[in-house]
């Protein structure tokens, strides 16, 4: 069984729309809601946990009760970083969870293809992460501003998600993490330190993260398109 963990506790400040971004409109729909739905139509997740802050528990359940099409779901509380949320979700995991997916809330654009792809690859090599190649030259400054190598564009690539991971890799992860006080930027981050592998799924450049006004205009652009 595949179970999906969304971390939306996010504050949104970027937006600089007042509310959490993962409630605005896309294509008509809450940003929410449309990944969620996304998730819910692929035949081998079988669970939802949407992670979100302390105040906005109720109007998140509120949400998700009017909705039709959503696999069976719970909300939870996050935390102070995004890696604290993840580990509350984590303890809402039913027994027969096997697959366990993290998806960003508001990657609104993803696809049934890529979710699959990731669930295939996690349960091949128990972890794998999306991603695309950099289009742009990468640079490692020092700490004084100053270009200090550029690595090869070919070895470089842009992380998305889902990420997924087998059960006891992603548990044993985040156990060492937290003993360790070790905040890592993603989930995979945490992986790679107990020595696990991570297969590199490649996605598509329309899964963008909303994050600011204008990434909300660019994923409209792109849900035209898709639907044209």
């Amino acid at each position: 069984m595949v179970t999906a963990i969304f971390p939306a506790a996010g504050s949104s400040t970027r937006m600089k729309s007042g509310v959490n971004k993962n409630f605005l409109q896309l294509g008509g729909a809450a940003i929410l809601l449309r990944t969620l739905k996304t998730f819910s139509r692929v035949e081998r997740v079988s669970n939802l946990i949407v992670v979100v802050g302390a105040n906005e528990v109720q109007t998140v359940e509120k949400l998700l009760r009017g909705a039709d099409g959503l696999k069976p779901w719970r909300v939870t509380v996050g935390g102070s970083e995004r890696q604290f949320s993840i580990a509350n979700g984590l303890k809402l995991l039913t027994d027969d969870a096997e697959i366990i997916l993290v998806h960003d809330a508001a990657r609104p654009l993803i696809t049934t293809q890529t979710i699959n792809a990731v669930i295939d690859a996690a349960e091949i090599f128990g972890g794998a992460i999306v991603a695309v190649p950099a289009k742009d030259t990468v640079k490692v400054i020092d700490a004084e501003g100053f270009v200090r190598c550029t690595p090869p564009r070919s070895e470089l690539v842009l992380v998305q998600t889902p990420q997924g991971f087998r059960r006891k890799i992603l548990l044993d992860a985040y156990a060492r993490a937290a003993a360790e006080n070790f905040l890592g930027t993603d989930d995979a981050c945490l992986v790679e330190r107990i020595g696990a592998r991570v297969k590199v799924v490649t996605g598509t450049y329309d899964n963008i993260k909303v994050t600011t006004p204008e990434d909300l205009d660019i994923a409209e652009t792109f849900l035209r398109r898709r639907n044209s």
